[in-house]
């Protein structure tokens, strides 16, 4: 979710609190639309990081340093020269807008001291960092927003900074009850729609969230409430706001799984279903978040071509297999033609010369069956052609049993290397995939001289329990595992008939507990096609019984006398051991 008016408010006193009193000590323009401010406070040092990128607008205090360039651009020499050593009186939130002040005193030329605004806009596409006077005169900005790329507000050094209102809408903080009923509760649209686009600051998240606390459905038309349901939804509102103004925040990330889904500053009730971590600060909500997705987005962007060559090679494997069922069809008549071929030596002196059909009986049913013939042709020559043919479609039906069962097995195999695309985390996980995909000729294999590095490991997790349980990442992993790894009392685990990691229990010398078997399966679950899902049938077995398929696929293999239990992926309670 993008910042909203709620988070820059905790943001807001965050900062404040943090930083109000301290003095600037360095000044740093990472990116052409960033910087980096290095404040000392209360005998600590803090580094604020603030983005007004156009994609992803950030304010948040982080431990990790971004150096600029070599020579700084000409805003961050702008700021060096007026604020280099000021101290942050005060930060605050105008409303609820999406924008934090930075008031900061410093002393001029002559040795007077002055004060400036630092204006901090996260407004998406829109988003700036504005250096004005204190009147409010731009002095400069680190986005220079001319007439002709907005009709609304110049943003030009010379200019008075202002805030547009490209729309009206009410401040949550302020609105009455009156003003709420006639404006959000009047709306023909739905609900959390109504809410979002009335008031100020108020995310479509926050909007769900609102109508969730309230028990009202969000996709329901906002003029169709009654008056009670109408007040509810006031009230929960002003708790809300009530929450911001005492800074009752409660900085949180949930967790899809292990994929973070949303943020906010206030706990998500309408996620009560999901895992969700608390933080201390927004700061490390902000820093976590960001981190993590973009570490999801970057190795997507990264597995991008395998991903299109496994899917090339899947529709090109599916296209084919169900051409080959669809042949394997035709094949069926072929034991009525060598019938009609055994009836006709047997009856064939009953066939007339020039005769079309011949009826007989035929002795495997007891019932009597027309046999087509060829006029030109004598009853034993008939019943060549139907031996032939007969001999064709056998021949044909054991050539694609075998193709079958082969363009199955490849696409299975394509699916399992699909599982572990979705399973990798870094670029080393991908480093086996590729490797897979070169050696069964999906991938060119391009001659270097050099090996192959492989760095990637097993995932490693801690049962509650104390029990180790390893997690294959790709085919590679899981063959290394389950037949190099695991010893005979160990247990392994596997969703049933479904592409995903082998999981081993280190057993030791006795049986684990129940709960453990639960979170072995659960991880199971979860790395596999079946990811999310909210029941999943897994296989467990002693590694004893799990033996590979003679010419298999790496990670294929075949076990019996296993049992099975039917669980939920949901692995957010279970401590993973970070990789050395």
């Amino acid at each position: 979710m993008a910042l909203d008016g709620t988070v820059i408010s905790c943001m807001a006193w965050e900062l404040n609190h943090a930083l109000a009193g301290g003095k600037i000590n360095k000044i740093a323009q990472p990116e052409k639309d960033e910087l980096m401010l290095t404040i000392k406070n209360n005998r600590k040092q803090y580094r604020l990081l603030v983005s007004a990128s156009a994609s992803l607008p950030l304010v948040y205090l982080t431990d990790q340093n971004k150096t600029g360039p070599m020579t700084a651009p000409n805003f961050c020499m702008l700021l060096r020269k007026h604020i280099g050593s000021g101290r942050i009186l005060r930060i605050w939130q105008p409303g609820m807008e999406r924008i934090l002040n930075m008031e900061i005193e410093h002393l001029n030329e002559l040795g007077d001291i002055c004060r400036k605004l630092l204006i901090i806009e996260l407004m998406g596409k829109h988003s700036n960092i504005i250096f004005c006077q204190e009147d409010g005169m731009i002095l400069d900005s680190i986005k220079h927003v001319s007439a002709q790329v907005s009709s609304v507000r110049e943003v030009l050094p010379g200019r008075m900074y202002f805030i547009p209102e490209t729309q009206h809408k009410y401040d949550p903080q302020t609105i009455t009850e009156e003003e709420f009923f006639s404006s959000v509760c009047q709306k023909p649209m739905p609900l959390s729609k109504a809410i979002y686009t009335t008031l100020t600051g108020i995310s479509p998240l926050i909007a769900e969230e609102l109508c969730h606390r309230s028990n009202l459905e969000s996709d329901q038309s906002a003029n169709s409430f009654q008056e009670i349901e109408q007040i509810h939804l006031f009230h929960t509102l002003k708790r809300m706001m009530e929450d911001l103004e005492t800074h009752a925040f409660t900085p949180n990330i949930v967790y899809d799984g292990k994929v973070p889904l949303e943020y906010a500053a206030f706990l998500l009730t309408q996620y009560q279903d999901m895992h969700t971590e608390t933080y201390d600060t927004m700061s490390e909500v902000l820093e976590r978040y960001y981190a993590e997705k973009n570490t999801i987005t970057r190795i997507r962007q990264k597995s991008s071509d395998l991903r299109r060559i496994v899917q090339t090679a899947l529709d090109r494997s599916r296209k084919k297999y169900d051409l080959q069922k669809r042949q394997l069809k035709d094949t069926e008549k072929r034991d009525k033609f060598r019938i009609y071929g055994e009836l006709l030596n047997t009856y064939g002196y009953e066939a007339v010369p020039g005769s079309r059909e011949l009826s007989a009986v035929n002795y495997y049913t007891g019932e009597t069956v027309k046999i087509p013939l060829d006029p030109t042709l004598t009853a034993q020559e008939n019943a060549k052609k139907y031996f032939d043919r007969y001999g064709k479609l056998k021949r044909t039906y054991e050539a694609l049993e075998h193709l079958i069962k082969e363009t199955k097995e490849e696409i299975q195999h394509l699916e399992s290397i699909s599982t572990a695309l979705d399973i990798a985390l870094n670029e080393e996980d991908l480093v086996q995939v590729k490797e897979e995909l070169t050696q069964y000729g999906y991938i060119r294999r391009k001659y270097t001289g050099k090996r192959v590095k492989i760095t990637s490991k097993p995932f490693h997790y801690l049962s509650s329990d104390g029990y180790d349980i390893y997690v294959g990442k790709n085919n590679y992993q899981n063959e290394e595992l389950t037949f190099k790894f695991a010893t005979g009392n160990d247990w392994w685990f596997h969703a049933k008939a479904a592409p995903g990691s082998h999981v081993i229990v280190k057993a030791g010398q006795g049986l684990p507990p129940d709960r453990t078997f639960e979170e072995a399966a659960r991880l199971a679950a979860w790395y596999s096609s079946h990811r999310g899902a909210d029941k999943v049938e897994v296989d467990y077995v002693e590694k004893k019984q799990v033996k590979k398929v003679n010419g298999g696929k790496p990670g294929f293999v075949i076990y019996h006398t296993n049992y099975s239990m039917v669980i939920d992926s949901d692995i957010s309670g279970i401590r993973q051991v970070k990789e050395k």
